[in-house]
């Protein structure tokens, strides 16, 4: 079978939903924890995102297997900064390019001037998707107490 119809059959029965409750709050966070290990998330920082951000969860057989989030533009930032995220395990079967494509539409939608996305450092699966989708980076910077910098990436 073709590649790229492989990657379609492989998440044909990918679902992307909003977080709008416990359930979905709980799924977005077990996957930024599992991807982000240096900056996990308590479920009440996670209703806080939730209340500012768009986040949105993917499923896939009824299981989470990824997840989005669209910061829109503030008066202090015009970017907005899309981050899409996929469990390892379930990596390059085309759910990444499935999350991400519907972030930078819905950025466009708060009427950000560029948007941007950050990557841990570590993770070079997510370095690599982010170049691949146009992205350059712009910058890095650490948490207190962190020894592996987030990176900054824009599209041009």
């Amino acid at each position: 079978m073709h590649r790229g119809r492989r990657l379609a059959a492989a998440t044909s029965d990918l679902h992307l939903r909003p977080v709008d409750g416990e359930a979905s709050l709980e799924a977005w966070r077990h996957v930024h924890n599992v991807i982000i290990p240096t900056a996990p998330l308590s479920l009440d920082e996670v209703r806080r995102n939730a209340d500012r951000h768009h986040l949105e969860v993917a499923h896939l057989g009824g299981r989470p297997v990824g997840c989005s989030t669209v910061r829109p533009p503030t008066e202090e930032e015009p970017a907005a900064t899309v981050i899409a995220r996929v469990l390892p395990e379930h990596r390059g079967r085309g759910i990444g390019t499935r999350i991400y494509l519907r972030c930078p539409e819905r950025a466009r939608e708060t009427g950000a001037e560029r948007i941007e996305t950050i990557v841990l450092a570590s993770n070079t699966e997510g370095v690599a998707f982010a170049l691949a989708q146009g992205f350059v980076q712009v910058g890095e910077y650490l948490l207190p107490g962190d020894t592996v910098p987030f990176l900054t990436l824009r599209l041009p």
